[in-house]
C-alpha cells in the first residue's frame, strides 16, 4: 500500500517504486510468476476430506534457539528507534512485525526494508533469535509492479517474504503465518517457501514457521493447517483480539449482540476453549503453543499494576500449556517470562469437535450496553484509524497498546451493534442514526478516519479488513 494511499498526496515520493535488493527482487519477481494466479483465487475451499482424514504426523522439531525462550518482543518493522531498544534489551527473541502493528505506507515499507541488514546484523552479534511476522495474504503492495496476469497488483506478503529471506541467507528468519483460514492457503504459504529456498539454494523446509490461530476458521480446522505446514511448522500461536474480530464476523447479523472487548477476557468460557483448541493440537502433534501479546502499557508511576497483571495472564497461559508469548514492550519481558516460570502441565485432555465449537460460541449472554462503552469503542477506533492514516500503527491509550488488531475489533464490534439493533441501557435500541450521532460528537464528517469508520460500520456486510478498504477509499473506488 503506497503512502498516498494511506496518508494522502501531501506524502513526498509516494509514486517513487520501492527498492528492493537485486536478489530479493529476482526473488520476487519468481514468486509473482508462479504463484500471482493462484493468489488470486484464495482463500479457497478448507477441504472436508483434508480435515475428516489427517494421517498421524508430527510438527516439525521446535527449533533449538526457540526451544526454551519464554518470552519474544514484538517490534513494529519500519520503528527504527523501538528497533534499537529492542536490540539493546534483554530480549531472547525479537519479531519484526509487517502486520498488525505496521502501516504499510512507501516510506514505512522502504525504512524496514533497508533496516533489515543491520538488523540481522546487530540480532547475530547480541545472540537473539530473529522473528518476523510478513503481512497478511489480504495485502497488496502498489509501490511495486511484477507485471503479473492483468488486475493482480503485487501481493505484499511475497513481498515481505524476498526482502526477508534475502536478508539472511545463513540462518532465515523464522515466520509467523498471520491470519490463515484454509487449507489453500497454507498450502499457498509452503509452496511460496519451497520455491524460494529452491531459489535461494536452500534445503527444502530450511525456512521455519509458526502458525498464527486467529481466525474463528482456523481453530476449528487448527490441526489441518498445521498438517499442511508440518514439514517446517513448528507451533501455533494464539492472536485473541483478530480472533475475537473473526467471530464477530462469524456471529454477523444472525448471532446475538457480542459482548463488548472489556467482557471478552481469556477467563471468558468461550476464549477459554478458543486456548485450549489449539493448545490441544499442540499436544497431540508435537509443536509449541505460543500465547498472545501481553499488551499492556505500564504508568511509569506506578508501573507494578500492569506488571502483575501481565504475569497473571501468563501463568494462566502457562497453566493451559502455552510455553511463551510475546511482549509489547521491553519493560514488560520479565513478567512474561516469571508467568512461564511454573512446572508444565498436564496434557488437556481429548475433546470431541462437536463439543469445542459448542463452547467456541458460549459467549456471556447480550446485556444492555452502556452508552459510555459505545462511545469509548467508536472512539477508539478513531484514535487508531487516526494514526494509521498519519503512518502510526501502535496507540497506547488508557494505559492499553492499541493496534490494527484491536481496531478491527472495534469497528468490527460496532457494525454488528448496529446490524444486530443491540439494546442500550435504557431500552433504546441501536441504529445506524445512533451511530452517526456518537461518532459526530468524536470526529467530523470529513476526517478520514470517521469516513473510513462510517464505511465500515453502515456496510451490509462486515468488511474482511480495513487497511484494504482504506486503501479502495484513497483510490476512490467502492470496497
Amino acid at each position: 500500500m503506497t503512502a498516498q494511499s494511506v496518508s494522502g498526496p501531501q506524502q513526498p515520493g509516494v509514486n517513487v517504486p520501492l527498492r528492493l535488493t537485486p536478489l530479493a527482487h529476482s526473488l520476487a519477481v519468481l514468486l509473482h510468476r508462479e504463484l500471482s494466479a493462484r493468489w488470486a483465487a484464495l482463500p479457497g475451499e478448507v477441504g472436508v476430506e483434508a480435515l475428516t482424514s489427517l494421517p498421524d504426523y508430527r510438527a516439525a522439531p521446535v527449533p533449538d534457539d526457540l526451544r526454551h525462550r519464554r518470552a519474544e518482543l514484538i517490534v513494529e518493522a519500519s520503528d527504527l528507534s523501538a528497533l534499537d531498544a529492542a536490540l539493546e534489551s534483554g530480549a531472547e527473541a525479537l519479531v519484526l512485525d509487517f502486520d498488525d502493528t505496521f502501516v504499510p505506507t512507501r516510506a514505512n515499507v522502504q525504512a524496514a526494508y533497508d533496516a533489515l541488514p543491520s538488523s540481522v546484523a546487530r540480532a547475530a552479534a547480541s545472540k537473539k533469535a530473529l522473528l518476523a511476522r510478513p503481512r497478511a495474504l489480504y495485502a497488496v503492495e502498489e509501490s511495486l509492479d511484477f507485471g503479473g496476469p492483468p488486475n493482480i497488483p503485487a501481493i505484499a506478503a511475497l513481498c515481505d517474504l524476498a526482502a526477508l529471506l534475502s536478508a539472511r541467507l545463513e540462518q532465515p528468519f523464522y515466520l509467523y503465518l498471520p491470519k490463515l483460514e484454509t487449507v489453500a492457503e497454507a498450502r499457498f504459504w509452503d509452496d511460496a517457501l519451497h520455491l524460494a529456498e529452491r531459489c535461494l539454494k536452500l534445503p527444502p523446509n530450511t525456512v521455519q514457521v509458526c502458525i498464527q490461530i486467529e481466525t474463528f476458521l482456523a481453530v476449528q480446522h487448527a490441526d489441518a493447517l498445521l498438517h499442511a505446514l508440518h514439514g517446517r511448522a513448528y507451533g501455533l500461536n494464539a492472536g485473541r483480539w483478530d480472533y475475537v474480530f473473526s467471530l464477530i464476523k462469524a456471529l454477523g447479523r444472525s448471532g446475538p449482540a457480542a459482548p463488548p472487548r472489556s467482557e471478552l477476557g481469556m477467563d471468558v468460557p468461550a476464549m477459554h476453549a478458543y486456548a485450549e483448541a489449539l493448545v490441544r493440537v499442540c499436544q497431540r502433534r508435537g509443536a509449541q503453543a505460543i500465547g498472545g501479546s501481553a499488551a499492556l502499557a505500564p504508568d511509569p508511576a506506578q508501573p507494578q499494576t500492569a506488571l502483575t497483571m501481565v504475569e497473571a495472564d501468563k501463568r494462566r497461559e502457562a497453566a493451559q500449556g502455552f510455553t511463551a508469548a510475546w511482549a509489547g514492550l521491553p519493560e514488560l519481558l520479565e513478567a512474561v517470562n516469571k508467568g512461564f516460570d511454573g512446572p508444565v502441565p498436564a496434557p488437556l485432555p481429548p475433546e470431541a469437535p462437536a463439543r469445542t465449537l459448542a463452547r467456541l460460541l458460549d459467549l456471556p449472554p447480550p446485556e444492555p450496553l452502556a452508552l459510555s462503552t459505545l462511545q469509548d469503542t467508536i472512539s477508539m477506533a478513531l484514535d487508531v484509524f487516526a494514526a494509521w492514516y498519519a503512518g502510526q500503527g501502535v496507540v497506547v491509550r488508557k494505559g492499553r497498546i492499541e493496534d490494527t488488531a484491536t481496531a478491527e475489533l472495534a469497528r468490527a464490534q460496532v457494525w454488528q451493534w448496529v446490524a444486530v439493533g443491540a439494546e442500550l441501557e435504557g431500552g433504546e435500541g441501536m441504529t445506524p442514526q445512533r451511530y452517526a450521532e456518537e461518532r459526530r460528537a468524536l470526529r467530523p464528517d470529513d476526517a478520514p478516519e470517521a469516513r473510513l469508520l462510517d464505511t465500515l460500520v453502515l456496510a451490509g456486510a462486515c468488511s474482511a479488513y480495513f487497511p484494504r478498504v482504506a486503501q479502495l477509499l484513497a483510490a476512490g473506488q467502492e470496497p
